[in-house]
């Protein structure tokens, strides 16, 4: 009987240490999926919900580095999925707006057979050789940003972004909505075609011609000084830029300029500078995409697809949009908190 009792404390003390043990590391469990996968979930050790660490793999390509300010949200949104999935992503780009580079890196990638891969679809000429060997090979591809009239044709399962020509579309319905009745578009990736369409679009939408004045996104100076000399050879009522890139310059030239507040402007993208100067009343708005979603999704839908064989289609054509979500001075104060965390 005493043995009992004793049995029976010894058990109880060893509940209570096991109670106080949310200190101690977390353990860990690994199974076998039926596929060859694996997923390793660590024990709650106190701090939250466990995370189930799965064995894929994949690679994202880009078009655009993790060092530009757009691409470096979008490449925290990939890394954020990653962490929240449980899976290893490699990010990987050309070192400038280089579609040789670009499918000589998705070569690469399905040659290291990853379980999946996300690319930007920019020029799909260029590319389609390099994604169709994947697709071929058995990987599944997702799309994101850039690509979302050629995807479907080279296989791609879903496409994860904004229809640039629409977005295009609206910038200039709204520019005309403001009187502007002459207008340029600031390009600084001529060649790729979603911002091609956005420029079109941009045209159609205001419903008068207007020109493309090519800039180099890795020469702000340069920038600058070629919008101003654009403004003294024909000035006009708007300017469209397609990125932070290409409106931070252009902000400095209309300043020097003097037309601050005259010549309206709008861009494409978000960044603290673009956000204060339409908080400011320096730009009429910006037309968010939502990179950071257009990294974050794609991970989350291949990890899905690899458990479940199923992905969420976004529209009858296999978009799931992300944009444009069109940011004015009303909520631009709103939004600057997240963008300077990174997120948009």
């Amino acid at each position: 009987m005493r043995r009992s009792v004793w049995l029976v404390l010894l058990l109880a003390f060893a509940l209570v240490v096991a109670a106080c043990g949310g200190d101690d590391d977390a353990e860990t469990t690994t199974t076998a999926g039926d596929d060859g996968s694996t997923a390793t979930t660590a024990a709650d050790d106190g701090g939250g919900d466990a995370v189930t660490q799965r064995g894929f793999r994949f690679v994202v390509v880009s078009h655009g580095q993790a060092s530009d300010p757009f691409w470096s949200v979008a490449a925290n949104g990939v890394n954020a999925a990653a962490d929240d999935m449980g899976v290893q992503v490699e990010y990987q780009a050309p070192g400038t707006f280089d579609m040789v580079e670009m499918s000589e890196i998705i070569e690469a990638a399905v040659a290291s057979q990853p379980d999946g891969l996300v690319v930007t679809i920019p020029d799909a000429d260029a590319l389609a050789d390099a994604i169709t060997a994947a697709v071929g090979a058995g990987i599944p591809v997702i799309s994101m940003n850039s690509g979302s009239d050629d995807f479907a044709d080279l296989g791609v399962l879903v496409h994860v972004g904004q229809t640039e020509y629409e977005a295009g579309l609206i910038a200039g319905q709204r520019f005309a909505a403001e009187g502007v009745g002459s207008a340029i578009c600031i390009n600084q990736e001529v060649g790729n075609t979603a911002l091609d369409d956005r420029c079109q679009g941009f045209e159609d939408g205001l419903g008068v011609e207007v020109d493309v004045i090519p800039v180099d996104l890795a020469d702000p100076t340069g920038t600058q000084e070629t919008v101003n000399g654009a403004l003294q050879a024909n000035p006009v009522e708007g300017i469209l830029t397609l990125g932070p890139t290409g409106a931070i310059p252009t902000l400095a030239a209309l300043e020097d300029s003097g037309n601050l507040g005259t010549v309206k402007l709008a861009t494409f993208d978000l960044g603290p500078e673009v956000l204060t100067a339409i908080d400011e009343g320096n730009m009429l708005f910006a037309i968010d995409q939502a990179q950071y979603l257009q990294g974050y999704l794609p991970i989350v839908l291949l990890t899905k697809y690899l458990e479940t064989g199923a992905l969420p289609l976004g529209s009858v054509n296999r978009v799931m949009l992300t944009g444009p979500q069109i940011v004015t001075s009303d909520v631009a104060a709103d939004v600057l908190q997240y963008s300077e965390q990174g997120l948009r």
